[in-house]
């Protein structure tokens, strides 16, 4: 308990530094704002904000990365809920009842009690990642190469089965991203792979180059193409903070959906994204009258937004004990810690402390900004809201363009990032879902390494992922998912869930 107590002060000494909290807060005003403005979301924003991060010093990039993530999982409920359309994926359940609870002059009580839901979740959750790090990281240094290789194959296999449509084409895209990853000179051999002769290749395709314009700019192409119809409430907002029965209305709700979120989170392969789903779902099985959802019932607000803020912190715990990302931002999060020379994993805890600490307690001091940025200027966002999406566009392309660039002031990085783009759009126009490619692009460079060390280990046998008991473990778990995932039955229960 001591070294616990310890660790904490730590962890808010290393927050609380006028540096961190400036970044914390700029991390979750950014959040806010790309969680209120739909069409940018928090995987282009991060994409876009890399380079800024080159300037600054490990701990606040990525105080200020993460502050971005959770800040766009409160901004995302505004828009649902005074605009009926989600700033966020997490955000889609919000819309039914928080729009509703809008209509009838109750879009106050609706952002209040999403705001404290949210920060409840948030604390919970940050508690969560404290107590259970430690432990973690401490199974994890048992952890040799094929137990790591075996652990990405299972990441691999959830992001296929959570992924969003076909099975086939979330597959293609992860096989797509391995491939992508493994461009660049052999690290054994020193042969060039995959370089089509390409001088600017020979070092691997860049990062940041490929996240901005697969989610980047992609996405502004396709927002483009889509007419603008904002619904936003002409009525007053109301009193902000709900009255003693709506609390008590929600406070089951809220508690269950921060256990359900929190679950769902720590899964790899975007499990944050079902929690507020899987919430709502709940909260209708367990209601008496069900029918009041999708009419403004209180609990439909409540429950899916504790588990969106729950499921958006604990989607940190893979990533800072495991180093394994088990979404597409976590993702982008391994790609600034690689960037800062930092590997992710169970050495984080060992090596930087300050790091994994002060991210943890920037968690907390991030939720109660969040609290005071989103419901004192709730007037501010809805008149952002009204913004029109074709004057915002050419600023956000230009600013990417300059940090891209910015990077390694070279022309042809820019060049790569348009062919993304252009390919990101293509993938979207057939529908293909480009985050599990982004997924298979990072855990490929790792994986491939991982699987070197433990060939070598075991003398080219292939038999060591088998003949380690966590190892054939991981892999006996991936191909019941697997099976389990392309049985024609289950695909279509699969199917109606994601539909619904």
């Amino acid at each position: 308990m001591n070294e616990f107590a310890a660790n904490l002060a730590l962890g808010f000494g290393t927050a609380l530094s006028l540096q961190n909290l400036f970044l914390c807060f700029t991390g979750c005003m950014v959040g806010t704002l790309i969680g209120v403005l739909p069409g940018v979301g928090p995987i282009a924003t991060i994409a876009m904000l890399l380079p800024i991060t080159f300037g600054l010093d490990p701990v606040g990039a990525l105080i200020m990365l993460a502050g971005i993530y959770y800040g766009a999982q409160y901004g995302g409920s505004t828009t649902a809920i005074l605009v009926n359309i989600p700033g966020e994926a997490t955000s889609v359940v919000t819309t039914l009842d928080g729009h509703q609870m809008a209509k009838q002059g109750r879009a106050g009580v609706a952002l209040g009690i999403a705001a404290i839901g949210s920060f409840f979740a948030g604390t919970v959750a940050t508690l969560f990642i404290a107590a259970v790090g430690k432990p973690l990281s401490q199974i994890a240094q048992f952890f040799g190469p094929a137990e790591y290789f075996s652990l990405m194959v299972l990441g691999l296999i959830f992001a296929v089965v959570l992924a969003r449509g076909s099975v086939l084409k979330a597959m293609c895209m992860i096989l797509l991203g391995l491939l992508v990853a493994t461009v660049g000179t052999d690290l054994v051999s020193g042969q060039e792979r995959l370089t089509l002769g390409i001088q600017d290749l020979s070092d691997g395709v860049d990062f940041a180059s490929m996240a901005m314009g697969i989610f980047g700019f992609a996405e502004i192409i396709r927002n483009l193409e889509n007419p603008e119809a904002r619904d936003v409430v002409k009525s007053k907002i109301g009193r902000l903070l709900p009255n003693w029965q709506d609390i008590k209305d929600a406070s089951l709700p809220v508690l269950r959906g921060t256990f359900i979120g929190g679950l769902l989170g720590i899964l790899p392969g975007n499990g944050a994204v079902l929690g507020p789903f899987a919430a709502y779902t709940v909260e209708k099985k367990l209601a008496k009258d069900p029918s009041r959802f999708g009419r403004g019932a209180i609990e439909g607000v409540a429950g899916p937004e504790s588990a969106n803020n729950a499921g958006a912190q604990t989607a940190f715990i893979p990533l800072l004990t495991l180093g394994i990302p088990p979404n597409a931002v976590m993702a982008l999060m391994v790609g600034a810690m690689t960037i800062h020379g930092i590997v992710p994993g169970p050495q984080v805890m060992t090596k930087n402390p300050d790091l994994f600490w002060g991210m943890v307690a920037s968690m907390w001091v991030g939720n109660l900004m969040l609290l005071i940025i989103n419901l004192p200027l709730v007037g501010m966002w809805v008149r952002l809201l009204q913004v029109p999406y074709r004057l915002m566009f050419p600023a956000i392309m230009i600013f990417c363009c300059i940090g891209i660039y910015s990077i390694n002031n070279n022309t042809s990085d820019v060049l790569f990032t348009g062919f993304f783009a252009l390919s990101g759009y293509a993938l979207l126009k057939f529908g293909f879902e480009p985050a599990p490619m982004l997924l298979g692009f990072v855990l490929g460079k790792l994986m491939e390494e991982k699987l070197r060390q433990a060939m070598i280990l075991s003398r080219g046998s292939f038999m060591t992922f088998v003949e380690r008991p966590l190892s054939l473990a991981l892999l006996i778990v991936s191909l019941i998912m697997l099976i389990i995932a392309v049985l024609p039955a289950m695909r279509q229960r699969r199917d109606e869930v994601f539909t619904e």
